[in-house]
Formats: structure tokens, sequence, C-alpha cells
């Protein structure tokens, strides 16, 4: 039985001048574990919302063909008729969350369903100790954070055990012992409960070792169909896995789909690298800015943060930021990044210590909805910022018509509109981007450092972390537990690190796909400056 149909499927979003989905036709089998990848804008969050009907009624604008949800016609059923039978997790999941309370959110589907009050009891329970939410049932929601209110939200999607979950940047706000954990267990609810599996994943290497099927999606169209192994090797290189990257400048076939295979097929060549190499070359690792003497733009000092009768946010931080700098801020869902970049920007104050600034600092927060209010979006911003945010061919689409990573690029123009800053601080700024818009952030970001501005980014995305940072502040619990080179910190971990990295052992520092291919004895790339097709300069060489 094929628990998706589509037959010429196609969507255009009211005033948009190009269809988001056109001519797509599939069928996924009961039970499939399907990944969507594509890059930003290519149509996979709008195939995710057409799956479980807000496209288009919802959303409004006009479909085209067939699509039917475990025999559900879209053109008859919307969103109340296939939630009984498709769970959905979207890329906002704050907007998706309704009740103040935790245990009453994960509640509502199952009582909307007719659930008696045992059976309710029963499924908040086993849904909260499958995602490790537990502790948070008695929470109210605006008290979460951003990762913490995505599994709050995917608890509330699966509560009532749909046959179908369509699931958009699940792990984008998780940090990567949830994200793996994550893909873990919608592996589990696959091979247990016979839960059919839809997810679109900019992070293929999380789940693409978990999936049976894999669609691609370029400019809206289908455009690879198949088995992972075989997509993989068909896709350009911004789309695979940074290990299948490593393997393609290497010289080496076919292309792994996990760390485990890549490490296997590398020890049957006798080409895994010793631990103990020597290391690797470090010209990309160069500072970028200027240091500006010793003076730091943004100082903390002991600072604490106590709620009353509630828990420690921050514990005794000591941190200083120099001008010029470009620092990635880590660590897992509920350490205190966010917390802490609300008080480097003034929006929390310390109950203990003080934090001393040497200029305006911009923030930019998790959701980017927050701060687009207008109905088109050249009317948030003027023509420059929208060329900067590459968005000038979308100014009269609305706001919420723009994929996540869209978004993104626009809310942080807004944000930087007021400048120059002393410094940057962007929370999660990659969620919902694909590399080549994260290589293009990247750009933008060693610009405002150039300039002399601090730049400090909270993110998930180790992998852009190793290309962009040359610092990782790392937290745990509302602590500062390591502040050190981005190859010191990230190069030797199971799982704050890079993919490179777990395949080579965390040898020679290698966390790039260039640094691992030049490594196991391969050029990595045409001579700085140039990039050969489908693959990407390091980010220094695109600022030039």
């Amino acid at each position: 039985m094929n628990i998706v149909r589509a037959r010429d499927f196609g969507y255009t979003y009211p005033d948009a001048s190009q269809p988001a989905l056109e001519d797509i036709s599939f069928d996924l089998t009961a039970g499939c574990f399907t990944v969507v990848a594509g890059h930003s804008a290519s149509g996979k969050s709008t195939l995710l919302r057409a799956l479980s009907g807000l496209v288009p009624h919802f959303h409004g604008g006009e479909a085209r063909g067939e699509l039917s949800v475990h025999g559900l016609d879209l053109r008859e059923h919307g969103p109340g008729d296939l939630a009984a039978v498709c769970g959905t997790l979207l890329q906002d999941a704050e907007t998706q969350v309704v009740m103040s309370g935790v245990r009453a959110e994960i509640s509502l589907a199952m009582e909307n369903a007719g659930a008696g009050p045992a059976a309710v009891a029963r499924g908040v329970e086993e849904t909260a100790l499958a995602l490790g939410i537990g502790h948070l049932l008695e929470r109210r929601t605006e008290t979460l954070s951003g990762g913490e209110l995505q599994r709050v939200a995917l608890a509330a999607a699966l509560a009532h055990r749909p046959e179908l979950l369509v699931l958009d940047e699940p792990t984008a706000q998780l940090d990567p012992v949830a994200g793996h954990e994550l893909i873990g267990l919608l592996r589990r609810l696959n091979e247990d409960w016979g839960t059919s599996v839809v997810i679109a994943e900019h992070r293929l290497e999380r789940c693409i070792s978990a999936a049976d099927r894999m669609l691609v999606l370029d400019q809206g169209r289908l455009i690879a169909d198949g088995r992972p192994r075989s997509v993989l090797g068909a896709v350009d290189r911004d789309l695979a896995t940074p290990a299948a990257r490593m393997f393609s400048l290497a010289g080496l076939d076919p292309l792994p789909v996990s760390v485990k295979e890549a490490r296997e097929r590398l020890g049957e060549r006798g080409r895994l690298p010793a631990v103990e190499a020597g290391p690797v070359e470090e010209a990309r690792r160069r500072p970028r800015g200027r240091r500006g003497g010793p003076t730091p733009v943004l100082r903390m000092h002991g600072v604490w943060h106590e709620l009353r009768d509630g828990p420690v946010l921050l514990r005794g931080v000591d941190l200083s930021l120099m001008p010029g700098e470009m620092v990635a801020l880590m660590g897992r869902n509920g350490a205190g990044k966010s917390t802490l970049l609300r008080h480097l920007q003034g929006l929390m104050a310390p109950t203990r210590g003080r934090v001393e600034r040497a200029g305006e600092v911009a923030l930019l927060l998790q959701s980017p909805l927050d701060y687009l209010i207008h109905e088109r979006v050249d009317e948030e911003a003027g023509a420059e910022a929208l060329a900067r945010a590459g968005l000038a061919d979308r100014a009269a689409s609305h706001p919420r018509d723009l994929s996540g990573g869209e978004r993104q690029r626009l809310a942080l123009e807004l944000v930087l509109e007021g400048g120059p800053y002393a410094a940057v601080c962007l929370d999660e700024p990659t969620r919902g981007m694909d590399a080549r818009h994260g290589e293009e952030l990247a750009v933008r970001l060693g610009e405002l450092a150039r300039a002399g501005a601090a730049v400090l980014v909270a993110t998930h995305d180790t992998e852009w972390a190793a290309r962009v940072a040359e610092r990782v502040v790392l937290m745990g619990e509302g602590v500062v537990i390591a502040d050190a080179g981005v190859r010191e910190v990230l190069a030797g971990g199971r799982h704050f690190s890079t993919e490179v990295a777990r395949v080579l052992g965390g040898a020679a520092g290698a966390l790039l796909a260039e640094d691992g291919a030049a490594l196991l004895g391969a050029s990595a790339g045409p001579p700085a400056g140039r990039s050969p097709e489908g693959s990407r300069a390091p980010v220094e060489e695109l600022a030039k």
C-alpha cells in the first residue's frame, strides 16, 4: 500500500511569479523512511506542507495535479482530516505550540481524537520518555529553549501514533547528541511501529544512514529519486554528506552513507590515517579581521542568572570577545547559549556579576519571524538589503512564504540596518540554510569581522563552525567548560565534532572534507580562489 501518491502535482503560492512545486510524481510505500534533500527554496518545505494539508488549504494559492495521503485526496481533505493520519513538525516549532503547558500540549492531539483520560496519560508519558523530555512535562512552554520547544512539538505530533510523520528540519535546533538520538528514535518508530517517515534535512549526515529512500528537489522539480547510495553519487557536492565529499575529492568509490561504512572502506584499503599523524595545513585558520589591541569589545565578569523558584541559567561566566574575532558558541540544548547572548546584548541583566560593552551589540534571535511584520518582503527592507540577502526576486512574496533560510537572511539584514556595531551575536542563524547559503552567511559575517566587529554565533552545526570559526566556546549547564581553537575543541570528539573528524578519528585535526582528502593523499581542490564544479572554496577565498 502507498502512504503517499503524487501525480504531476504542482503548487504556486499566492502572488508568486513561479511555482514552488512543478510536475512532482512519486509513490511512497507504507513503512518507508524517506529523506527529502535540496538547496534552500528548492520546494522541500512546500512539499511537506502539502503532505499535511497546509498547502493549499492554509497558505492559499493554486494546486494542480493529484496528491493523496493514506488515500485522502488533498483536493477534498484539509489539515483537520489529514491530522488523523499525518503528524507534522514544521521548521518553526514555536508557531505550532498552542498550549501554555508542556503536558497539555502533548495531550491535545490525543484528546481531539477522542482518547480517554487513561490512554491520554499513558500516551503522554510514553512519548515524553521516548524523547527524553519527561523532566519538562510540568514546565510552561514559554520557559523552554528553542531545542526543548522543538522536542515538545515533536512529542505532540507523535503522541497519537499517526501512520505518517512529516518533519521539516527536525534536528536544526538540536545539539549533536539530541539530533542523533532523534534520528535513532525515528528509525525505531519506523521499524517497530511501521510509522512512515518523511524528513527534510540539510544536515544529511545525521539522517541519511537511516533512510530507505531519498528524494532530491531543485527549483520545485524532482530531479532524483532512489536509494540514498545511488542518489548520493548523482547530486552535486553541496548536497552530499561531508564523508561522501571527502571520498569524492580523494577519488575513492563508492561513496559511503555512514561514518561506519566510511571507516570500513578506508580500513579495507589500508588508508585509515593514524591519529598521531602531523597537523594539517593551517592556512585557512588564519585570523580574520584585526585584533585591535588588548581591549575586548565584550566582557562578562562572573555573570550569574538565577530564576526565583527556578533553575540557574548562568553560573559565574567569564568571557571576553576581541574585535574581529569569529567565535562559535556551542553546547547542548538548555546549556545557556541563548541566555548568554541575551545578556551580551542587554535584553537580560545578570543577577550577579557584570557585562561590559565597548559599543552597541546587534542580536539575531532564533525565530526570524519575530522580525518580519509586513505583508510583503519589500516592505521589510530596501532593495540593497534584499540584494545582500539574495531575495531581490522575492520582493512581492509574503515573508511567511519564504523558506527558513530565506527568512534567516532577511532577518539578519534587518538586524544589521542600525550599524556599525561593536559586536554581532546570532542565535542558530544557519537553521534552514543549505551549505551554499551557509557559506554566503559566513562571507557576510567575515565582512563584519574585518570591519572590527566581534562575531559570536550560537550554533549546533559543527560543520559550519569548523569552516567559519577560529575559536569555540563550549557551554554546559550554564558554565563555560571549554574555550579554545576550533581544532582543539572539535577534532577529537564523539558528538561535538564533524563527520570527517569522526571518520578519521581526529587524525591530524582534520575537520573538513578538504582536510580529509588532503590527508588521504589526494588534492583537495584547485589553486586558491577557484572551486571545482559543485564544490566550494574556503570562505576566506569567497570573501575576497
